[in-house]
């Protein structure tokens, strides 16, 4: 099978695989457009670039520029001094809320040390107090033992007495009678 002769019109279209061909078999060359019929177009944009940047420099767009970024550069110049301003102004914030902690620390265990000595004295008064009322106390119970004891012999020696005088009584009335009294009466009127 023989290929089929390419048209002009597949040549156009750019057909992957087709080569653009004529009917003669000789390539065709395309002459580049002008934009506007003066030159092509990289060579006018070339020349519009050129132009702009001139106009920008003849206007002191650089100046703008780089006073714009001077600007900037002082902005952030003085943001750096206020930062390192308020770093040393934290610093001495930190150092003397460090002193004040120190100097807090140190007067809690003095607070602490003063507490523990008066709970010591506290304490040693307690024991002291506490002794004394013992010893009280324990002289009122002696106290009142001994009277308990001068009682219970008192009392004894009444009833002791008591029964003596008692016995005495019956002893007497049992041995002696009237007849003796006046025996002894008699005797010891006689002894005088």
């Amino acid at each position: 099978m023989a290929e089929a002769p390419v048209s002009d019109a597949h040549a156009v279209a750019g057909e992957p695989g087709v080569a653009a061909e004529t009917h003669a078999g000789t390539e065709v060359h395309h002459a580049e457009p002008l934009l506007l019929g003066i030159a092509p177009p990289v060579a006018v944009v070339s020349a519009s670039m050129i132009v702009l940047i001139l106009i920008a420099l003849w206007k002191g767009v650089p100046k703008l520029v780089t006073s714009g970024l001077d600007a900037k550069i002082a902005d952030i110049r003085s943001q750096l001094e206020q930062a390192k301003a308020l770093r040393a102004e934290a610093e001495a914030l930190r150092k003397e809320y460090a002193d004040k902690i120190a100097s807090a620390e140190k007067d809690v265990a003095s607070m602490l040390d003063h507490a523990r000595h008066e709970a010591e004295a506290i304490v040693a008064k307690a024991e002291a107090d506490t002794t004394d009322v013992i010893a009280r106390r324990e002289k009122m119970a002696q106290d009142k033992i001994g009277a308990a004891e001068r009682s219970a012999v008192a009392d004894l020696r009444t009833k002791a007495a008591r029964a003596a005088a008692d016995a005495a009584q019956g002893l007497i009335r049992g041995n002696y009678t009237a007849q003796a009294d006046r025996a002894l009466v008699d005797q010891s009127i006689g002894a005088l």
